[in-house]
């Protein structure tokens, strides 16, 4: 049913197994660590092919922790609108490029992986009786392929040792199962116990790694994330229950299965430290790069700011300057055109008279007489003071 995941799994395993059977020595040993390194580098490979998704899932969690407090005062906001809430989260999302999905996807694909390397290592051996298993005898197993690897290559597995045990024995498989992987007739040259002495250590160490990574991403998240009640549970599902769950299971998995998580969290630790770093550099250079802009566009110290960079400032200045001046001369040009029509008027009687000794030329042109306030203009009777219209005591 899910051939499509168990023989690209196998193919994989199997190119790494013919080349380093080319390298290690041809004996049962050495085939047990060239059968355990194909198994460490198919894990390396699946890593090596997911390390971009895995980049995205920092990036994201990141993203989310930022937008975690925005989050929270829209659920605050419409705790009794489920539907508004989701609609506003979600063009939250949108807004700042956030998708939930590639924060599981590297998860996501490593978990079909993780089953089909464990069918295709219990399918070497198919002497039980459970799913996926066809009953066989020790002797038919032993002449059946598996998947891309042949009958030969699948009692060469068989044969194979790492420290002293076969790499798809499991703490808790059956004894009479144990046949399978010796020669017909021959004495199992391991027991139970071998098995335990590798496993264990596997176990325990697979269980610390898993729980040293997740302590490691946990101590990189904000405080803001650390108060939420959901990141929290995650949190300790990743600190605790996860290590213990390698320890609860690791007796039902085969030898391989535990080797691929100890290879995996190797993996992870490294690549964690390179990913967070490389963005930790990421973001201290857009600070500096930030911090350069900033001080560029500063003004230096005792000189005065341009007025051309301030919004608004010279264009209304200008425009009312040229308004005040047009203005001006038309006032101008108003008072001069009122004198010269003043001096061409024939009423103004002493148009082109001298001025009397110790008087002030009267340059406005208008007569002493009571009738100059009438030719004047200036309907009230009152003389304009600003035309010099009036009659001026000595």
């Amino acid at each position: 049913m899910l051939d499509f995941i168990y023989y690209p799994v196998s193919g994989i395993m199997w190119v790494w197994h013919w080349l380093f059977s080319h390298v290690t020595p041809d004996t049962p040993g050495g085939n047990g660590i060239a059968w355990a390194l194909s198994v460490v580098f198919l894990v390396f490979t699946l890593r090596a092919i997911l390390y971009k998704p895995f980049v995205k899932q920092i990036r994201t969690t990141k993203k989310m922790q930022e937008i975690n407090p925005q989050l929270q005062a829209i659920r605050k906001k419409y705790a009794k609108d489920r539907v508004k809430m989701t609609e506003e989260m979600q063009k939250l999302q949108r807004e700042h490029g956030f998708n939930p999905l590639l924060g599981c996807l590297p998860m996501l694909l490593q978990i079909p992986v993780f089953i089909g390397l464990f069918h295709v290592l219990r399918s070497f051996n198919r002497m039980g009786t459970g799913m996926g298993q066809l009953g066989m005898s020790a002797a038919e197993t032993r002449s059946t392929g598996n998947y891309v690897f042949s009958a030969d290559q699948v009692q060469n597995f068989l044969d194979a040792r790492l420290f002293g045990v076969p790499l798809s024995a499991y703490l808790t498989e059956p004894v009479t199962e144990f046949q399978a992987f010796v020669t017909p007739g021959a004495e199992v040259d391991f027991t139970r116990m071998n098995i335990a002495y590798v496993v264990v250590p596997m176990m325990i160490i697979a269980s610390i790694a898993t729980h040293m990574n997740s302590r490691a991403s946990v101590s990189r998240q904000p405080e803001a994330a650390l108060e939420n009640p959901q990141t929290r549970m995650m949190n300790n599902l990743a600190l605790y229950i996860f290590p213990i769950g390698i320890l609860v299971t690791g007796p039902f998995f085969p030898v391989a299965i535990v080797l691929y998580w100890m290879s995996n969290n190797i993996w992870t630790y490294g690549q964690q430290h390179l990913v967070f770093g490389k963005i930790a550099k990421e973001e201290e250079e857009a600070r500096r790069l930030k911090q350069e802009k900033l001080k560029a566009n500063a003004p230096k110290p005792g000189a005065r700011p341009d007025p051309q960079k301030k919004k608004g400032g010279a264009q209304p200045k200008q425009s009312g300057s040229v308004s005040l001046a047009k203005g001006g001369e038309e006032e101008s040009a108003t008072e001069a055109d009122a004198s010269s029509k003043t001096e061409d008027s024939p009423t103004s009687g002493a148009a082109g008279s001298k001025p009397k000794p110790g008087q002030k030329p009267n340059r406005s042109g208008a007569g002493a007489g009571p009738g100059s306030k009438k030719q004047s203009g200036n309907k009230g009777g009152k003389p304009n003071a600003k035309r010099g219209g009036g009659k001026r005591k000595r």
